[in-house]
């Protein structure tokens, strides 16, 4: 593409072309304030036209050079974090190694693994029993936090006593005043179970628990690892 012969016809250019303009100056090390400048865009169309585009470290001095200051230039806003998350995982698995013949923490962490949440932001696990839950409830205080928080979430059929199946999870996991978020009613006619629980499903959720779901996959990597269980399930039957 002809940058300058492109600018000058950018009237006359389909959405296409001016996309793909607009990702040429950007790849030519412009900031965006520059190539608003020449051509008639907003910044917000600009940006996604050329959010796959990385400057280099050249590219970036440039802009500082040629505007005297850092606006255009990209910010890696997510740096800290990373390492952040970086040592976490890398303490989690100190941990897991010196934990290994500690039955509680394998329990809750196998658990976890297989009924947890892998996804999102919070550690939570939902389970109908409630020994499972109180275990979960447990493990978190004893290798989480003791000062953890949690919120619970009921899933429930309909015509299930809603304020009884509140106040038996409340008591039976020790959690007074817990707070609950909004319960979900299954109608009647969706579903093929029978034999419905009186007490529904119990989603147990730990407030501000980022790390503590970092920490926990961590964990359960460690745990695939000692056990050799990535080698072990990804062979064939017999080997």
């Amino acid at each position: 593409m002809d940058v300058t012969d492109s600018v000058a016809e950018w009237e006359t250019l389909s959405r296409w072309e001016r996309a793909q303009l607009g990702r040429a100056l950007r790849r030519l090390g412009w900031s965006y304030g520059e190539i608003i400048k020449v051509i008639p865009v907003p910044k917000g169309t600009l940006a996604n036209w050329c959010r796959e585009i990385d400057l280099v470290d050249d590219q970036k001095q440039a802009i500082i050079d040629r505007t005297g200051s850092r606006r255009g230039v990209p910010r890696d806003t997510q740096r800290k974090r990373r390492a952040e998350t970086n040592r976490i995982q890398e303490e989690a698995g100190k941990f897991a190694r010196a934990h290994m013949d500690d039955p509680f923490w394998v329990a809750g962490t196998v658990m976890y693994w297989a009924e947890g949440n892998k996804v999102g932001r919070r550690l939570g696990l939902a389970n109908s029993d409630p020994r499972a839950l109180r275990l979960f409830v447990e493990w978190t205080r004893t290798y989480h936090s003791a000062e953890a928080e949690f919120v619970l979430k009921l899933n429930l059929h309909e015509g299930n006593d809603e304020a009884g199946a509140r106040s038996f999870w409340e008591k039976t996991l020790g959690l007074t005043g817990v707070e609950f978020h909004r319960t979900f009613i299954k109608p009647e006619g969706t579903g093929h179970r029978k034999n419905h629980l009186g007490q529904g499903v119990c989603l147990v959720r730990v407030r501000r628990s980022t790390d503590a779901l970092i920490r926990t996959l961590a964990w359960i990597d460690s745990l695939a690892g000692e056990w050799r269980l990535g080698r072990l399930l990804t062979s064939p039957p017999g080997r």
